[in-house]
């Protein structure tokens, strides 16, 4: 059993069993969309299934070893063929190549695999084409469509296509997979609860200034708990001259959001899965000191701020609303 399908079993373990049963029952699909998010597997699965459909070995699953399945994963097979984005979205030209492609015999196998990274991002003339393409398929051909947006796609392209839905990793198996890497428990509880893709989380949790931005977080929510009058200037001292830019205050909102979450989970009575494990003394005594009411209203204002953040309003006024807020008694408005 190879590594990656037994990486897929535990990820993804429902959309491995439909592409085995297809395989084993030989009802292999013309079409298939994988939609899910970045670092849910799509990508490998896709590999994964053009593999097994042309192995040398008589089984069922890739075995990995062959010669097709190692050009299969080098990208050199001359019966795959891949298509991303040319910039921000796919052209018409290069699905019309596609079909150029796929208008001719299969150079070895018996089958002929095309891959679309992003299929969302298909201009309206490149998806056209492939409908087209779709609705007169050979018996020899097979598409994967790779989407972290299905909703984004004609309908009539979906309606042709087997959709498999790939799940958010939970973060508990993203957690244990940061930590055999050697980050922390804390970072590692932290930047699992921030994205779903593992590269992602490993390079964040390594970055200096994300490890800093935890820390003013930090202490502008403790100063908040503890000393509301002394916020503003903590705002003013740490946190507007490290977080410069609308993505870069994003995050710290995302982070405060983060840390009003675990305040309501312990007033709950839930202390696992905390994105901040190691602050649950600070925790503890600030739910002694809210109520679930008044921490679902705090959250509430973060949510509206990001919101507005969104809309273009000044950062750094925005801030300064938002700190107002979470100190008082009233909702941001």
């Amino acid at each position: 059993m190879s590594e990656v399908w037994k990486e897929l079993n535990e990820l993804q373990p429902v959309v491995l069993r439909m592409l085995t049963n297809s395989l084993e029952k030989k009802r292999v699909a013309h079409a298939y969309i994988f939609e899910g998010d970045q670092g849910t597997g799509k990508k490998n699965a896709a590999l994964f299934f053009a593999k097994s459909l042309l192995c040398e070995e008589q089984g069922t699953m890739a075995c990995e070893a062959c010669s097709n399945c190692r050009r299969v994963e080098s990208g050199n097979h001359p019966d795959v063929h891949y298509v991303e984005p040319d910039g921000l979205s796919i052209k018409k030209q290069q699905i019309t190549f596609l079909q150029q492609e796929f208008s001719k015999t299969a150079v070895e196998a018996q089958r002929k695999i095309y891959i679309i990274q992003h299929a969302d991002r298909m201009t309206a003339s490149a998806a056209n084409s492939l409908l087209k393409f779709l609705e007169e398929p050979n018996s020899d051909t097979v598409a994967l469509l790779l989407t972290e947006q299905v909703q984004r796609m004609l309908p009539t392209i979906i309606s042709r296509c087997q959709l498999l839905v790939f799940k958010p990793l939970p973060p508990e198996l993203l957690q244990n997979r940061l930590k055999e890497e050697g980050v922390s428990m804390p970072m590692a509880s932290l930047v699992a609860k921030l994205t779903n893709n593992f590269q992602e989380a490993l390079e964040l949790s390594r970055e200096e200034w994300f490890a800093q931005s935890r820390t003013i977080v930090l202490k502008l929510y403790e100063v908040l708990q503890k000393n509301p009058l002394e916020a503003m200037v903590k705002l003013q001292e740490d946190f507007n001259g490290h977080f410069k830019d609308k993505q870069q205050v994003n995050q710290a909102l995302d982070l405060l959001l983060l840390l009003f979450k675990d305040l309501l989970s312990l007033q709950t009575g839930k202390e696992t899965g905390l994105a901040f494990p190691d602050q649950l003394a600070l925790l503890k005594q600030s739910a002694l000191q809210s109520s679930a009411k008044r921490v679902t209203e705090q959250m509430t204002a973060i949510l509206e701020a990001k919101r507005k953040l969104d809309a273009n309003m000044n950062p750094q006024l925005l801030m300064e609303q938002l700190v107002l807020n979470l100190q008082g008694g009233a909702s941001f408005v």
